[in-house]
Protein backbone atom coordinates (compact mmCIF):
# COMPACT_ATOMS: atom_id res chain seq x y z
CA UNK A 1 0.00 0.00 0.00
CA UNK A 2 1.44 3.52 -1.00
CA UNK A 3 1.95 5.56 2.25
CA UNK A 4 0.20 9.26 2.20
CA UNK A 5 3.66 12.01 2.57
CA UNK A 6 3.77 13.82 5.50
CA UNK A 7 1.40 16.83 5.18
CA UNK A 8 2.86 19.97 4.04
CA UNK A 9 1.98 23.56 4.92
CA UNK A 10 1.61 26.03 2.38
CA UNK A 11 1.33 30.12 3.86
CA UNK A 12 -1.98 31.16 2.38
CA UNK A 13 -0.28 33.96 -0.21
CA UNK A 14 1.69 30.51 -1.85
CA UNK A 15 -2.05 28.87 -2.05
CA UNK A 16 -3.04 31.95 -3.56
CA UNK A 17 -0.62 31.89 -6.33
CA UNK A 18 -0.34 28.57 -6.70
CA UNK A 19 -3.99 28.52 -7.69
CA UNK A 20 -3.37 31.57 -10.28
CA UNK A 21 -0.62 29.77 -11.90
CA UNK A 22 -3.03 26.78 -12.44
CA UNK A 23 -5.41 29.15 -14.10
CA UNK A 24 -3.12 30.74 -16.26
CA UNK A 25 -2.71 33.74 -14.10
CA UNK A 26 0.40 34.21 -12.55
CA UNK A 27 2.50 35.55 -15.54
CA UNK A 28 0.80 37.91 -16.92
CA UNK A 29 -0.74 38.29 -20.37
CA UNK A 30 1.84 37.10 -23.19
CA UNK A 31 2.98 40.02 -25.77
CA UNK A 32 2.21 38.57 -28.57
CA UNK A 33 -1.27 38.96 -30.29
CA UNK A 34 -3.83 35.93 -28.87
CA UNK A 35 -4.71 33.30 -31.89
CA UNK A 36 -6.37 29.75 -32.42
CA UNK A 37 -2.95 27.74 -30.89
CA UNK A 38 -3.32 29.93 -27.74
CA UNK A 39 -6.87 29.32 -26.94
CA UNK A 40 -6.95 26.07 -27.48
CA UNK A 41 -4.06 25.97 -24.58
CA UNK A 42 -6.05 27.51 -22.49
CA UNK A 43 -9.31 25.21 -23.01
CA UNK A 44 -6.90 22.63 -22.22
CA UNK A 45 -5.23 23.96 -19.22
CA UNK A 46 -9.28 25.21 -17.54
CA UNK A 47 -10.48 22.41 -19.25
CA UNK A 48 -13.94 23.87 -18.19
CA UNK A 49 -15.25 27.40 -19.89
CA UNK A 50 -18.96 27.99 -18.66
CA UNK A 51 -21.49 29.35 -20.74
CA UNK A 52 -23.61 31.88 -19.59
CA UNK A 53 -26.60 33.99 -21.66
CA UNK A 54 -26.22 37.17 -20.15
CA UNK A 55 -24.92 39.72 -22.27
CA UNK A 56 -24.97 43.13 -20.72
CA UNK A 57 -21.05 43.01 -20.98
CA UNK A 58 -19.81 40.48 -22.62
CA UNK A 59 -20.81 36.51 -23.04
CA UNK A 60 -19.04 34.88 -20.55
CA UNK A 61 -17.50 32.58 -22.31
CA UNK A 62 -15.27 34.89 -24.13
CA UNK A 63 -13.87 37.08 -20.77
CA UNK A 64 -11.53 34.08 -19.29
CA UNK A 65 -9.49 34.31 -22.34
CA UNK A 66 -9.29 37.81 -22.61
CA UNK A 67 -8.12 37.88 -18.49
CA UNK A 68 -5.44 35.92 -19.48
CA UNK A 69 -4.50 36.05 -22.91
CA UNK A 70 -4.80 39.87 -23.74
CA UNK A 71 -7.03 40.91 -26.68
CA UNK A 72 -7.92 38.43 -29.27
CA UNK A 73 -10.43 37.75 -31.96
CA UNK A 74 -13.83 36.50 -30.78
CA UNK A 75 -14.07 34.59 -34.25
CA UNK A 76 -10.98 32.71 -33.41
CA UNK A 77 -12.27 31.10 -29.94
CA UNK A 78 -15.78 30.41 -31.94
CA UNK A 79 -13.75 28.82 -34.59
CA UNK A 80 -12.15 26.32 -31.20
CA UNK A 81 -16.53 25.01 -31.54
CA UNK A 82 -17.25 25.21 -35.20
CA UNK A 83 -16.06 23.88 -37.46
CA UNK A 84 -13.00 22.78 -35.85
CA UNK A 85 -14.71 21.20 -32.89
CA UNK A 86 -11.61 21.36 -30.62
CA UNK A 87 -14.19 21.82 -27.98
CA UNK A 88 -18.03 20.36 -27.28
CA UNK A 89 -20.37 21.83 -24.97
CA UNK A 90 -21.88 19.91 -22.39
CA UNK A 91 -23.14 20.06 -18.64
CA UNK A 92 -19.77 19.64 -16.69
CA UNK A 93 -19.82 22.89 -14.10
CA UNK A 94 -23.12 24.17 -15.26
CA UNK A 95 -23.47 24.78 -18.94
CA UNK A 96 -19.94 24.72 -20.49
CA UNK A 97 -16.91 24.67 -23.34
CA UNK A 98 -15.36 21.51 -22.86
CA UNK A 99 -11.88 20.22 -25.07
CA UNK A 100 -13.16 16.98 -26.72
CA UNK A 101 -10.77 14.30 -24.78
CA UNK A 102 -12.72 15.04 -22.38
CA UNK A 103 -15.89 13.51 -23.74
CA UNK A 104 -15.61 9.87 -23.43
CA UNK A 105 -15.39 10.68 -19.63
CA UNK A 106 -18.54 12.29 -19.64
CA UNK A 107 -20.80 9.86 -21.10
CA UNK A 108 -21.87 8.26 -17.59
CA UNK A 109 -23.44 11.38 -16.98
CA UNK A 110 -24.91 11.05 -20.34
CA UNK A 111 -26.06 7.41 -19.64
CA UNK A 112 -27.26 8.25 -16.30
CA UNK A 113 -29.72 11.60 -17.34
CA UNK A 114 -32.69 10.05 -15.15
CA UNK A 115 -30.59 10.59 -12.37
CA UNK A 116 -28.64 13.78 -12.80
CA UNK A 117 -30.59 15.71 -15.80
CA UNK A 118 -33.77 17.81 -14.49
CA UNK A 119 -37.11 19.65 -14.90
CA UNK A 120 -38.98 19.61 -18.08
CA UNK A 121 -36.17 17.41 -19.62
CA UNK A 122 -37.24 14.30 -17.85
CA UNK A 123 -40.54 15.17 -17.99
CA UNK A 124 -41.14 15.39 -21.58
CA UNK A 125 -38.96 12.66 -22.58
CA UNK A 126 -41.43 10.37 -19.50
CA UNK A 127 -44.61 11.99 -20.78
CA UNK A 128 -44.08 12.06 -24.52
CA UNK A 129 -41.05 9.45 -25.60
CA UNK A 130 -42.36 9.26 -29.21
CA UNK A 131 -42.26 12.95 -29.74
CA UNK A 132 -38.57 12.73 -28.32
CA UNK A 133 -38.23 9.87 -30.88
CA UNK A 134 -39.12 11.83 -33.58
CA UNK A 135 -37.53 14.82 -32.90
CA UNK A 136 -34.15 12.55 -33.36
CA UNK A 137 -34.82 11.24 -36.38
CA UNK A 138 -36.14 14.87 -37.85
CA UNK A 139 -32.29 15.64 -36.98
CA UNK A 140 -31.58 12.86 -38.19
CA UNK A 141 -32.93 12.62 -41.59
CA UNK A 142 -32.96 16.95 -41.89
CA UNK A 143 -30.15 17.71 -40.46
CA UNK A 144 -28.88 20.00 -37.89
CA UNK A 145 -31.82 21.72 -35.61
CA UNK A 146 -32.57 25.20 -33.64
CA UNK A 147 -35.43 24.80 -31.26
CA UNK A 148 -37.13 28.15 -32.61
CA UNK A 149 -37.47 26.40 -35.87
CA UNK A 150 -40.06 23.81 -34.17
CA UNK A 151 -42.69 27.30 -34.39
CA UNK A 152 -43.65 26.40 -30.36
CA UNK A 153 -44.37 28.84 -28.11
CA UNK A 154 -42.64 29.22 -24.76
CA UNK A 155 -44.61 28.73 -21.78
CA UNK A 156 -45.30 32.20 -20.02
CA UNK A 157 -44.83 31.37 -16.42
CA UNK A 158 -43.19 34.45 -14.04
CA UNK A 159 -39.96 33.32 -12.34
CA UNK A 160 -39.25 30.18 -14.46
CA UNK A 161 -35.81 29.90 -15.46
CA UNK A 162 -36.24 27.00 -17.65
CA UNK A 163 -39.79 27.41 -18.66
CA UNK A 164 -39.02 25.74 -22.23
CA UNK A 165 -41.51 25.14 -24.85
CA UNK A 166 -41.91 20.85 -25.03
CA UNK A 167 -39.75 20.86 -28.74
CA UNK A 168 -36.74 22.81 -26.81
CA UNK A 169 -37.02 20.89 -23.65
CA UNK A 170 -36.79 17.20 -26.05
CA UNK A 171 -33.81 18.76 -27.72
CA UNK A 172 -32.01 19.39 -24.92
CA UNK A 173 -32.84 15.89 -23.38
CA UNK A 174 -31.18 14.38 -26.32
CA UNK A 175 -28.02 16.93 -26.01
CA UNK A 176 -28.20 15.78 -21.96
CA UNK A 177 -27.95 11.93 -23.11
CA UNK A 178 -26.04 12.77 -25.85
CA UNK A 179 -27.51 11.61 -28.78
CA UNK A 180 -27.33 15.30 -30.00
CA UNK A 181 -24.96 18.32 -29.55
CA UNK A 182 -24.40 21.73 -30.49
CA UNK A 183 -22.79 21.97 -34.19
CA UNK A 184 -22.47 25.62 -33.82
CA UNK A 185 -24.00 28.59 -31.88
CA UNK A 186 -25.98 31.48 -34.48
CA UNK A 187 -25.15 35.47 -33.45
CA UNK A 188 -28.37 35.33 -30.89
CA UNK A 189 -26.09 32.53 -29.33
CA UNK A 190 -29.27 30.05 -30.08
CA UNK A 191 -27.52 26.21 -29.96
CA UNK A 192 -27.84 24.41 -33.30
CA UNK A 193 -28.16 20.64 -32.41
CA UNK A 194 -26.86 18.34 -34.65
CA UNK A 195 -26.36 14.36 -34.01
CA UNK A 196 -23.24 13.95 -32.38
CA UNK A 197 -21.65 11.55 -34.76
CA UNK A 198 -21.64 13.73 -37.55
CA UNK A 199 -20.33 16.67 -34.74
CA UNK A 200 -17.68 15.13 -32.75
CA UNK A 201 -13.91 13.40 -34.52
CA UNK A 202 -14.00 10.30 -35.34
CA UNK A 203 -11.20 9.41 -33.22
CA UNK A 204 -13.12 10.83 -30.22
CA UNK A 205 -16.31 9.20 -30.68
CA UNK A 206 -14.37 5.70 -31.27
CA UNK A 207 -12.44 5.82 -27.76
CA UNK A 208 -13.95 3.58 -25.48
CA UNK A 209 -15.97 4.70 -23.00
CA UNK A 210 -14.62 3.95 -19.39
CA UNK A 211 -15.73 2.41 -16.21
CA UNK A 212 -17.65 5.25 -14.38
CA UNK A 213 -14.85 4.98 -11.40
CA UNK A 214 -12.20 5.43 -13.70
CA UNK A 215 -14.30 8.45 -15.53
CA UNK A 216 -14.86 10.13 -12.58
CA UNK A 217 -11.21 9.76 -11.24
CA UNK A 218 -9.96 11.04 -14.56
CA UNK A 219 -12.57 14.27 -13.87
CA UNK A 220 -10.94 14.61 -10.36
CA UNK A 221 -7.50 14.39 -11.68
CA UNK A 222 -8.35 16.97 -14.24
CA UNK A 223 -9.69 19.68 -11.81
CA UNK A 224 -6.96 18.80 -9.57
CA UNK A 225 -4.55 20.19 -12.51
CA UNK A 226 -6.87 23.69 -13.04
CA UNK A 227 -6.93 24.08 -9.41
CA UNK A 228 -3.40 23.41 -8.37
CA UNK A 229 -4.67 23.03 -4.52
CA UNK A 230 -7.96 21.98 -2.93
CA UNK A 231 -10.34 20.76 -0.92
CA UNK A 232 -12.36 17.82 -1.81
CA UNK A 233 -15.63 20.28 -2.35
CA UNK A 234 -13.38 21.96 -4.64
CA UNK A 235 -12.54 19.01 -6.64
CA UNK A 236 -15.82 17.83 -6.74
CA UNK A 237 -17.39 21.12 -7.55
CA UNK A 238 -15.08 21.64 -10.77
CA UNK A 239 -17.16 19.38 -13.05
CA UNK A 240 -20.55 19.12 -10.92
CA UNK A 241 -19.55 15.34 -9.41
CA UNK A 242 -21.91 12.81 -7.16
CA UNK A 243 -19.99 13.35 -3.18
CA UNK A 244 -19.59 9.45 -2.90
CA UNK A 245 -17.79 9.42 -6.11
CA UNK A 246 -15.61 11.95 -5.58
CA UNK A 247 -14.70 11.18 -2.42
CA UNK A 248 -13.92 7.60 -3.42
CA UNK A 249 -11.72 8.74 -6.48
CA UNK A 250 -9.66 11.50 -4.09
CA UNK A 251 -8.84 8.93 -2.12
CA UNK A 252 -7.53 6.42 -4.46
CA UNK A 253 -5.25 9.45 -6.36
CA UNK A 254 -4.52 10.27 -3.20
CA UNK A 255 -3.11 6.72 -2.45
CA UNK A 256 -1.54 6.45 -6.00
CA UNK A 257 0.66 9.75 -5.18
CA UNK A 258 -1.50 11.75 -7.61
CA UNK A 259 -2.65 14.20 -4.50
CA UNK A 260 -0.85 15.39 -1.39
CA UNK A 261 -2.18 16.42 1.60
CA UNK A 262 -1.60 20.09 2.93
CA UNK A 263 -2.46 22.38 4.89
CA UNK A 264 -3.32 25.57 3.91
CA UNK A 265 -2.52 28.80 6.43
CA UNK A 266 -6.54 29.70 7.39
CA UNK A 267 -8.47 27.07 5.78
CA UNK A 268 -10.40 24.91 8.15
CA UNK A 269 -10.23 21.81 6.15
CA UNK A 270 -7.83 19.78 4.68
CA UNK A 271 -6.48 20.25 1.22
CA UNK A 272 -4.56 18.75 -1.75
CA UNK A 273 -2.27 19.47 -4.18
CA UNK A 274 -1.61 18.69 -7.63
CA UNK A 275 2.00 17.30 -6.97
CA UNK A 276 2.96 19.05 -10.63
CA UNK A 277 1.31 22.47 -9.51
CA UNK A 278 4.22 25.55 -9.99
CA UNK A 279 4.82 27.43 -7.26
CA UNK A 280 5.51 30.91 -7.94
CA UNK A 281 7.59 33.35 -5.98
CA UNK A 282 4.89 35.90 -7.01
CA UNK A 283 2.35 36.70 -9.54
CA UNK A 284 1.93 38.98 -12.27
CA UNK A 285 -1.91 39.30 -12.85
CA UNK A 286 -3.74 42.29 -13.50
CA UNK A 287 -7.76 40.79 -14.99
CA UNK A 288 -10.89 41.50 -14.54
CA UNK A 289 -12.94 38.22 -13.65
CA UNK A 290 -16.00 36.80 -15.07
CA UNK A 291 -18.36 36.72 -12.53
CA UNK A 292 -18.54 32.39 -14.45
CA UNK A 293 -14.78 32.29 -14.31
CA UNK A 294 -13.36 28.81 -12.80
CA UNK A 295 -11.11 31.10 -10.70
CA UNK A 296 -14.36 32.93 -8.69
CA UNK A 297 -17.22 30.17 -9.35
CA UNK A 298 -17.04 28.22 -6.33
CA UNK A 299 -17.87 31.34 -4.23
CA UNK A 300 -16.68 29.80 -0.79
CA UNK A 301 -13.37 28.67 -2.15
CA UNK A 302 -13.05 32.52 -2.66
CA UNK A 303 -13.53 33.58 0.31
CA UNK A 304 -10.86 31.32 1.76
CA UNK A 305 -8.05 32.29 -0.97
CA UNK A 306 -8.80 35.73 -0.25
CA UNK A 307 -11.54 36.60 2.47
CA UNK A 308 -13.19 37.91 -0.73
CA UNK A 309 -17.40 37.46 -0.14
CA UNK A 310 -18.65 37.56 -3.72
CA UNK A 311 -22.27 37.24 -5.03
CA UNK A 312 -23.36 37.76 -8.39
CA UNK A 313 -26.55 39.88 -7.78
CA UNK A 314 -28.48 39.66 -11.31
CA UNK A 315 -31.36 38.24 -9.37
CA UNK A 316 -31.24 40.40 -6.91
CA UNK A 317 -33.95 43.53 -6.68
CA UNK A 318 -32.26 46.48 -7.87
CA UNK A 319 -32.81 48.53 -4.68
CA UNK A 320 -31.10 45.64 -2.83
CA UNK A 321 -28.10 44.81 -4.75
CA UNK A 322 -24.88 45.74 -2.70
CA UNK A 323 -22.43 45.90 -5.28
CA UNK A 324 -24.38 46.44 -8.73
CA UNK A 325 -25.75 43.87 -11.31
CA UNK A 326 -22.84 42.43 -13.46
CA UNK A 327 -19.64 42.95 -11.16
CA UNK A 328 -16.24 41.42 -11.89
CA UNK A 329 -13.63 41.24 -9.43
CA UNK A 330 -10.39 43.06 -10.19
CA UNK A 331 -7.38 40.80 -9.73
CA UNK A 332 -3.55 42.78 -9.33
CA UNK A 333 -1.00 40.52 -8.45
CA UNK A 334 -2.44 37.79 -6.13
CA UNK A 335 -5.10 39.55 -4.69
CA UNK A 336 -8.41 40.36 -5.27
CA UNK A 337 -8.53 44.32 -4.77
CA UNK A 338 -11.72 45.45 -6.01
CA UNK A 339 -15.11 44.87 -8.30
CA UNK A 340 -17.14 47.07 -10.77
CA UNK A 341 -20.68 46.78 -11.71
CA UNK A 342 -19.92 46.81 -15.80
CA UNK A 343 -22.13 47.64 -18.57
CA UNK A 344 -21.07 47.38 -22.40
CA UNK A 345 -23.07 50.46 -23.97
CA UNK A 346 -22.48 49.50 -27.54
CA UNK A 347 -25.31 51.90 -29.33
CA UNK A 348 -23.16 54.89 -27.40
CA UNK A 349 -19.91 53.10 -27.93
CA UNK A 350 -19.08 53.26 -24.37
CA UNK A 351 -17.73 51.14 -21.28
CA UNK A 352 -19.88 52.09 -18.19
CA UNK A 353 -18.91 51.32 -14.65
CA UNK A 354 -21.86 51.45 -13.00
CA UNK A 355 -20.00 51.10 -9.11
CA UNK A 356 -16.56 50.87 -8.51
CA UNK A 357 -16.08 49.08 -4.93
CA UNK A 358 -12.23 48.87 -3.36
CA UNK A 359 -11.59 46.16 -1.08
CA UNK A 360 -9.01 48.31 1.52
CA UNK A 361 -10.37 50.22 4.05
CA UNK A 362 -9.66 53.50 2.12
CA UNK A 363 -9.54 53.86 -1.50
CA UNK A 364 -5.94 52.99 -3.02
CA UNK A 365 -4.88 55.45 -6.18
CA UNK A 366 -2.82 52.48 -7.45
CA UNK A 367 -5.33 50.41 -7.44
CA UNK A 368 -7.38 52.79 -9.25
CA UNK A 369 -5.06 53.39 -12.34
CA UNK A 370 -4.20 49.91 -12.79
CA UNK A 371 -8.35 49.25 -12.81
CA UNK A 372 -8.71 52.14 -15.50
CA UNK A 373 -5.53 50.37 -17.37
CA UNK A 374 -7.89 47.36 -17.43
CA UNK A 375 -11.07 49.22 -17.77
CA UNK A 376 -9.81 50.99 -20.93
CA UNK A 377 -7.91 47.57 -22.38
CA UNK A 378 -11.13 45.95 -21.93
CA UNK A 379 -13.20 48.62 -23.82
CA UNK A 380 -10.49 48.52 -26.79
CA UNK A 381 -11.40 44.72 -27.08
CA UNK A 382 -15.35 45.17 -26.86
CA UNK A 383 -15.13 47.96 -29.85
CA UNK A 384 -16.18 50.60 -27.41
CA UNK A 385 -14.30 53.82 -27.18
CA UNK A 386 -14.22 55.48 -24.00
CA UNK A 387 -14.97 54.50 -20.13
CA UNK A 388 -17.29 56.55 -17.76
CA UNK A 389 -17.55 55.95 -14.37
CA UNK A 390 -20.90 56.79 -12.03
CA UNK A 391 -20.41 57.87 -8.88
CA UNK A 392 -21.32 54.77 -7.16
CA UNK A 393 -18.86 52.89 -4.89
CA UNK A 394 -15.51 54.20 -2.99
CA UNK A 395 -13.60 53.65 -5.58
CA UNK A 396 -15.45 55.65 -8.38
CA UNK A 397 -14.04 58.99 -7.62
CA UNK A 398 -10.49 57.80 -7.91
CA UNK A 399 -11.41 56.22 -11.11
CA UNK A 400 -13.51 58.68 -12.52
CA UNK A 401 -10.03 61.70 -11.58
CA UNK A 402 -7.81 58.81 -13.72
CA UNK A 403 -10.08 58.35 -16.12
CA UNK A 404 -10.30 62.44 -16.97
Amino acid sequence: MHRLPPVDRLAAPLARRIALAAQGLADGRPAAAAGTRQLRGLVDRLAVVQIDSVNVLSRSHYLPAFSRLGGYRHADLDRLHHPRHDVFEYWAHEASYLPVRLHPFLRWRMAAAEQHAWGSMLRVQRERPEYVADLLDRVRDGGPLKASELGEQRPSTPGQMWNWHPGKAALEYLFYVGALTARSRTAGFERVYDLTERVLPAAVLATPTPPRPDAVRELVRTASRALGVATETDLRDYFRLPVADARTAVAELAEAGELLPVEVEGWDRPAWLDPAARRPRWARARALLSPFDSLVWERPRVERLWGFRYRLEIYTPAAQRVHGYYVLPFLLGDRLVARVDLKADRQAGVLRVQAAHGEAPQPDPEVAEELVAELELLAGWLGLSEVQVADRGDLAPLLSAAVG
